[in-house]
C-alpha cells in the first residue's frame, strides 16, 4: 500500500518528530526554487525591456491578420490562467504539480513559476508589427524613462508590502527546505494598502502606460491588460470576503478599490494571526 507522505509528514510532527521533511524532499524544494526564481528573474528582465521598446522585438513567425490573432491569444492567457489558477480547480491543479506529496506546499513556488512562464510566453513568441507611432526623444525620452522605471520601483514597493516572499514563490520552498510547513499572512493593511486595496495592479497598470515607445503592438497589451487590472482583483475581492468575512469587509468600507487616495487611511487594528488561504499572488 502506498503511503501518503503529507499523512507521514503530519503524523511525525503530532508526534513531536521535527523532521518533518525527509532529505529528498528539500531536495525537490530547492530545486523548484532555484527553478522558479530563475524564472521570475528573466520573465521580469523580458517584461523590462520589451514594454519599454513598445513590443517591437519578439521570435514569433505570424505576419499581418495571423501575427494579430496570434498575439491576442498571448496576451489573453496571461489573466485568464493566472486567475484560474487562484479558482479551486486551479488550486487543486497546483496542488499536483510537485512529487513526493509536495504539491499543496509548493503551490506558491509553482504558481509564481507558471506566472513567469505565462510572462515569458507573451514577450518571447510576441510576432511584432514592426510599426512605431511615436518614440520620446531627448528631454521626453529622459521623462518618459524616468516615468517608466519609477513605476517598476512602485511595483516593488507594492509587492514587497503585499508580501515579496509569497510574490516571488519563495515563502512554499523556503519553508520546506527550513522543515516548515508555509505560512500565509493575513491580508495586508500597511504600505501602500493604506491608499488602495490593489496597489501591485495599480503599479503594474502604470508600468504598461508610462513606457517611451509607442506601438500598434504596445497598445494591444495595454488594452487587454488594464481590463485585467481593473477588472481581475474582484476575484480577489470575493476570495478575501469568502476566507476574512467582516475583517475584510470592513477594510473594504475604509480603503479605495482601485484609484488611490492621498492620503492615508486609517486602520484599525482588524487584522489578526489568522493566516490567508493558500497562494494569492495577483
Amino acid at each position: 500500500m502506498a503511503v501518503d507522505p503529507e499523512l507521514g509528514r503530519a503524523v511525525r510532527r503530532k508526534a513531536g518528530d521535527r523532521r518533518g521533511y525527509s532529505a529528498g524532499e528539500r531536495a525537490v524544494a530547492l530545486a523548484y526554487g532555484i527553478a522558479c526564481h530563475a524564472l521570475f528573474a528573466v520573465a521580469i528582465a523580458s517584461m523590462i525591456f520589451s514594454i519599454g521598446h513598445g513590443l517591437s522585438w519578439g521570435i514569433g513567425p505570424f505576419e499581418g491578420a495571423a501575427a494579430w490573432f496570434a498575439d491576442l491569444l498571448l496576451v489573453a492567457q496571461f489573466p485568464l490562467l493566472h486567475s484560474w489558477l487562484l479558482s479551486e480547480p486551479g488550486r487543486r491543479f497546483l496542488n499536483r504539480l510537485a512529487p513526493l506529496g509536495l504539491g499543496r506546499d509548493l503551490a506558491a513556488t509553482s504558481y509564481a513559476a507558471i506566472a513567469s512562464l505565462q510572462l515569458l510566453a507573451t514577450f518571447w513568441l510576441w510576432s511584432p508589427s514592426q510599426i512605431v507611432w511615436w518614440h520620446a526623444e531627448g528631454a521626453t525620452l529622459l521623462v518618459s524613462s524616468a516615468l517608466y522605471a519609477g513605476c517598476w520601483l512602485l511595483l516593488l514597493k507594492a509587492m514587497a508590502d503585499s508580501g515579496l516572499d509569497l510574490q516571488s514563490g519563495f515563502c512554499g520552498w523556503g519553508a520546506v527546505i527550513r522543515n516548515q510547513q508555509p505560512h500565509y499572512r493575513p491580508f495586508p493593511t500597511h504600505g501602500l494598502y493604506r491608499h488602495t486595496r490593489q496597489p501591485v495592479y495599480v503599479a503594474f497598470c502604470l508600468i504598461l502606460w508610462t513606457a517611451p515607445v509607442w506601438t500598434p503592438d504596445r497598445l494591444l497589451l495595454c488594452g487587454v491588460w488594464t481590463l485585467y487590472c481593473g477588472f481581475g482583483p474582484l476575484f480577489k475581492e470575493d476570495r478575501y470576503l469568502r476566507f476574512e468575512g467582516e475583517r475584510y469587509r470592513l477594510y473594504q468600507s475604509l480603503v479605495p478599490y482601485w484609484l488611490p487616495s492621498w492620503r492615508a487611511c486609517v486602520i484599525p487594528s482588524l487584522v489578526s494571526s489568522v493566516p490567508a488561504a493558500g497562494a494569492d499572488e495577483a
